[in-house]
């Protein structure tokens, strides 16, 4: 196996599966990278037999053939070669020659017989979804997606479209228990079987999702198969198995009686709860909220560094209430949006709250009371 590429390409192909590979090493062939030739191409697959990618760049193909090799290893070595053509070989006992002007490397490279299978896609079979509206939509729900492993099915963002004023509809739906995201949007696709009954995909593959969303304009297919998803955009295929469990009824967890309700601009309140976070517990990152006609009142408060207060001009009507957030988990909220106002619905101080951006009716968020 014998072929030339330019660094450019070579260093944008190995960076791209760097979030892939197996880090722990508990099967040595899942750490590193599959290099593979076609007539004038080179594909590089990595996989940990959760989320799998595979991409084609452009080579000039000397001799065909296909090896492994560390991932970590290789993106180290191409980053650091000067700015020119770089000839890669592998030779015999799965050794493999690097060289880059007078730089030459020789590292040693595992045979790819072990390396587990990638499925071939069919992109007839998926169907497309505008890039930019699936970024913005990871984007607004990722933030609510459980990093505690034993909660499995709340791992990742649950996918389900539905028919609504007879419009396809995409949701998407992340929750940890503690607070729950939910961005839906109108799009002109085809309904598909798995996607009508509803699918959790990944926490990690849903990071690479969003990768791909950000790359370009234009469109990602996606489809399933083998309960697996598939992710599809030019020269990239991206294949994660889906969650198994069911996804928690979040209609129940949406306040419906949530009536009084302060307007309060963006950016006002991010910068005051960051501001209040500072002398926030560093554990709960307690605030404390108080609403009164055309008032907010935020503070908190550490024994062991002080306490703060800030007051914010909204527009309230209701009647007074102290309620208590996790800092931490509005400030998330409010980073994800992007509209100048935002409303926050209240029933008392034991009840959930409901963030919606004003004159956006196209996502929500709800977020538990703390006792403070």
């Amino acid at each position: 196996m014998h072929f030339s590429i330019e660094k450019e390409i070579f260093l944008k192909g190995l960076a791209k599966v760097q979030g892939i590979v197996e880090k722990r090493n508990t099967i040595p062939i899942l750490s590193n990278v599959l290099i593979e030739t076609t007539a004038d191409t080179i594909q590089l697959t990595a996989t940990d037999l959760e989320v799998g990618m595979r991409a084609s760049y452009p080579a000039n193909i000397k001799n065909g053939g296909k090896i492994t090799v560390s991932a970590k290893k290789i993106y180290e070595i191409v980053k650091e070669l000067p700015e020119q053509e770089i000839s890669f070989r592998a030779k015999d006992n799965c050794w493999i020659e690097i060289s880059c002007g007078k730089s030459v490397f020789n590292i040693v490279g595992l045979s790819s017989d072990e390396f587990p299978h990638f499925p071939d896609a069919d992109r007839e079979k998926m169907i497309p979804i505008n890039g930019a509206l699936l970024n913005e939509m990871i984007e607004k729900t990722i933030f609510s997606i459980s990093t505690d492993d034993t909660k499995y099915n709340l791992n990742g963002i649950y996918f389900r479209t539905l028919v609504e004023n007879e419009k396809n509809i995409l949701r998407l739906v992340a929750t940890d228990g503690h607070r729950l995201a939910l961005a839906q949007r109108s799009v002109e696709t085809a309904q598909i079987n798995e996607l009508e009954q509803g699918v959790i995909l990944p926490r990690k593959g849903i990071h690479e999702l969003k990768k791909i969303a950000e790359e370009s304009a234009g469109d990602i297919y996606i489809g399933f198969m083998e309960n697996s998803a598939v992710v599809m955009r030019d020269n990239t295929v991206v294949i994660m198995r889906l969650v198994n469990g069911d996804f928690p009824d979040y209609n129940r967890v949406i306040p419906k009686q949530n009536e009084d309700i302060a307007i309060i601009g963006r950016d006002t309140l991010l910068h005051a709860l960051r501001r209040m976070a500072i002398l926030s517990s560093e554990k709960s990152k307690g605030v404390k909220l108080q609403l009164k006609k055309g008032l907010l009142d935020i503070s908190s408060s550490n024994p062991e560094v002080g306490d703060a207060r800030e007051e914010i001009d909204i527009i309230y009507d209701g009647p007074e209430m102290i309620i208590g957030f996790n800092a931490r988990y509005m400030i998330d909220i409010l980073q994800a949006l992007d509209s100048e106002k935002i409303k926050i619905a209240v029933r008392d101080n034991l009840s959930p709250g409901l963030l919606t951006p004003e004159g956006d009716d196209g996502f929500l968020s709800v977020i538990m009371p703390m006792r403070l």
